[in-house]
C-alpha cells in the first residue's frame, strides 16, 4: 500500500480559494454579495477576481509578492480575498482604523508592490506614504471609488481605480496561477501591537482552508446563509468567513460601519442569518433595541470574554451567540463554546455562565491545552488550577514575517503559546482566566482581572469595567477598577461600588480604587488598552504618594 502514488486525481492542495470557482459553478446565479445597491452573483465575482487577478499579473506582481488594501467591508475588499492569492501573491489587508503613523509601520515592513486604497482613506495613505522610511520601496498605488455613488476620487500617485483594474485584466492571456504547495503563504495579517510593534502573521493555504471548514461546521455558516459583515474583513481575514460565505454559497451584506441602524436595518432588509461581533459591539446592539427579533441570528464572538450579564441581555435580543476564543496567530478561532442541549434547561445565569466559556478546540487544530510553562504538565482538569492556554496544529500560522526570533519565541515543545491564561474544566471546557501580564498578584493570591471585571459587569449602573493591578505598599499590587456608567441611571460612588464587590468575591479580589471615565481606551480592533489604565493606575498611586509627603512635611513644620 505504501508505493500508491499521490496523483493529480486524488491529491490536491488544499485552498480557500478554491471555494470560489465552485460557488461560480454550483452557484453561478445565486447572489454573491449586496453593498447598498450593487447586488452580485457568484458567477459575476467569479469573473471579477479572475479580471483583478489577471490585472495584478500585468503589473508584474509575482509569487509572494505582497498587495495590501486599506479599505472598510466593501466588495472590492472581498474580492481581493480571492483575486490577489489567485495572482500568486499574498494578501495583506490593513487595519484601517490605525493613523497615518501605524499604516506607515505596516507598509514599511510588508514592503507591498501594489497597495489598493479607498477613497475615504487617500489622504490617510498619502500621509502614510510620506512617513515611509528613505529606502523603503514605494508600492503601485490603486485607487478603490464607491460602487453606489463614484466620488471620482483622486491620489497623488495612484495610476489606475479599481474598476479600470477589473475591465482591463485578461484573464485569457493572464489566467489564475495554479498553486502546487498548500503550505504557501495566502495572507498576512498584522497583530494589534498594543504592547509592541505590531507583528506580521503569516496564514498558509492549507491553515486557511481548514480553518474556514472548522469555523463552518462548529458555528453552522451552512448552505444559503445571509451573513452580515459588522466584523472588520482586515481582523483575521474576517474569522475565515470571507471563504466561508464562498464555500456555502451564501450572500455577503456588506455595510461599511456597523452601527445600530446599519445592522438592525440589514437584518430586516435581507433576513441576516449570521454575523461575527467583537464584544466592543454587544452595548450598541443591547442600546440599540428593546424589542426582540423576529427571527434568531447566529452570532460568533471573541475577543475578550464578555460578562454573564451582557451575554444574558444580548441573548434576549434574539442573538444567538457562539462564544469562541482566538487570536490573529491561530487563524482566528481557536476554540468553540460548542453549546449542549441539556444546558437549556438551566437557569438564564447558569446558562450565561456556561456560554461565557471559551470551549473546546476547534477542528483545524490538532490540540488545544492549558499548561505549567515551567514543567510543560497540563494543568488539572478542577475548572481552577491556572495555567497558559496553549495550542497545536494547523490553523497555527506559518510563523511571523521577517521576524524569525519572534517565531522561535512563540513556539515551545511542538506547542504555540498564547500569551492567555486559563483553567480547563472537568468536562474539558477551557475558559480564559486573563491575559499572563493582566493577572494580579497581591500578598502572593492570583486575581484575575476578568472575574472581577465580571462581577462588575453585574451592577446595574455599569457600562463598561475593566480592572487593572495597581502597586500596594503591603500587597504588593491590589486590583483598580475603571468604569464607564450607563446613561440615564443614578449615579454610583466609590464606595456603594467596592460594597457591591464585597457581597460577590473574596475581600483580597476587591477593587481598593474604583476610578470612573467617560470611556474606556481601546485600540484599533476594539480592545482595552490595559496598559495605558495600569499606567494611569500608577500615575494615581504617585499622586497619592506625593500629596501625603507633602502633607507630612507641612504638619511637621508646624509643629517646629
Amino acid at each position: 500500500m505504501d508505493m500508491l502514488p499521490k496523483r493529480d486525481g486524488n491529491h490536491v492542495p488544499l485552498s480557500p480559494i478554491t471555494f470560489l470557482p465552485r460557488a461560480a459553478s454550483s452557484y453561478a446565479d445565486r447572489t454573491s454579495l449586496i453593498y447598498g445597491s450593487t447586488t452580485f452573483t457568484w458567477k459575476q465575482t467569479y469573473q471579477r477576481c479572475c479580471r483583478v487577478a489577471a490585472a495584478l499579473q500585468e503589473m508584474a506582481v509575482a509569487k509572494n509578492d505582497v498587495v495590501s488594501v486599506l479599505s472598510p467591508n466593501s466588495p472590492a475588499m472581498y474580492e481581493l480575498h480571492f483575486a490577489v492569492p489567485m495572482a500568486g501573491a499574498v494578501f495583506n489587508a490593513i487595519n484601517s482604523r490605525l493613523d497615518a503613523a501605524g499604516v506607515a509601520t505596516i507598509i514599511n515592513h510588508a514592503q507591498p508592490k501594489v497597495l489598493l486604497v479607498d477613497y475615504e482613506y487617500t489622504g490617510l495613505v498619502t500621509e502614510a506614504i510620506k512617513a515611509l522610511s528613505a529606502d523603503a520601496p514605494k508600492p503601485t498605488l490603486v485607487v478603490m471609488d464607491d460602487h453606489n455613488m463614484p466620488t471620482g476620487a483622486r491620489m497623488a500617485g495612484a495610476e489606475i481605480e479599481y474598476e479600470q483594474l477589473v475591465a482591463r485584466g485578461d484573464p485569457a492571456r493572464y489566467p489564475p496561477r495554479v498553486l502546487e504547495d498548500e503550505w504557501d503563504a495566502v495572507t498576512l495579517n498584522y497583530t494589534s501591537g498594543t504592547t509592541a510593534a505590531p507583528k506580521g502573521v503569516v496564514y498558509s493555504h492549507r491553515g486557511s482552508y481548514l480553518s474556514t471548514m472548522a469555523n463552518m461546521i462548529q458555528w453552522g455558516l451552512s448552505n444559503e446563509a445571509v451573513y452580515l459583515w459588522s466584523l472588520p474583513m482586515f481582523h483575521c481575514n474576517g474569522w475565515a468567513c470571507t471563504w466561508g460565505v464562498a464555500a456555502c454559497g451564501g450572500v455577503n451584506i456588506c455595510i461599511r460601519s456597523p452601527t445600530a441602524v446599519n445592522i438592525y436595518t440589514s437584518i430586516a432588509t435581507y433576513g441576516v442569518t449570521h454575523m461575527c461581533v467583537a464584544p466592543v459591539l454587544f452595548n450598541v446592539l443591547i442600546q440599540g433595541r428593546r424589542e426582540p427579533l423576529p427571527r434568531p441570528v447566529q452570532v460568533l464572538t471573541g475577543g475578550a470574554p464578555p460578562a454573564a450579564a451582557v451575554l444574558d441581555s444580548i441573548e434576549k435580543l434574539g442573538f444567538k451567540i457562539t462564544h469562541s476564543y482566538g487570536m490573529t496567530e491561530a487563524t482566528g478561532p481557536a476554540t468553540y463554546c460548542e453549546w449542549r442541549q441539556r444546558w437549556d434547561a438551566l437557569p438564564a445565569p447558569e446558562r450565561a455562565a456556561l456560554k461565557a466559556r471559551q470551549g473546546v478546540s476547534a477542528l483545524s487544530l490538532a490540540a488545544v491545552d492549558v499548561k505549567d510553562l515551567n514543567t510543560m504538565k497540563s494543568v488539572p482538569r478542577d475548572g481552577a488550577t491556572l495555567g497558559e492556554i496553549v495550542i497545536r496544529g494547523s490553523g497555527v500560522m506559518k510563523g511571523y514575517y521577517r521576524n524569525p526570533e519572534a517565531t522561535e519565541a512563540a513556539f515551545r515543545g511542538g506547542w504555540f503559546l498564547t500569551g492567555d491564561v486559563g483553567v480547563v474544566h472537568p468536562d474539558g471546557y477551557v475558559e480564559i482566566k486573563d491575559r499572563s501580564k493582566d493577572v494580579i498578584i497581591s500578598g502572593g493570591e492570583n486575581i484575575s482581572s476578568v472575574e472581577v471585571e465580571s462581577v462588575l459587569y453585574g451592577h446595574p449602573a455599569v457600562l463598561e469595567a475593566a480592572v487593572v493591578a495597581m502597586p500596594h505598599p503591603h500587597w504588593g499590587e491590589t486590583p483598580c477598577a475603571f468604569m464607564s456608567l450607563k446613561e440615564g441611571v443614578p449615579k454610583v460612588k466609590e464606595e456603594e461600588v467596592v460594597s457591591f464587590c464585597r457581597s460577590k468575591m473574596a475581600r483580597f479580589m476587591v477593587p481598593k480604587k474604583v476610578v470612573f471615565v467617560d470611556q474606556l481606551p481601546r485600540n484599533s480592533t476594539g480592545k482595552v488598552q490595559k496598559l495605558l489604565l495600569r499606567e494611569r493606575a500608577r500615575a494615581l498611586v504617585a499622586a497619592a504618594t506625593n500629596n501625603k509627603e507633602q502633607h507630612l512635611v507641612i504638619a511637621g513644620s508646624s509643629r517646629l
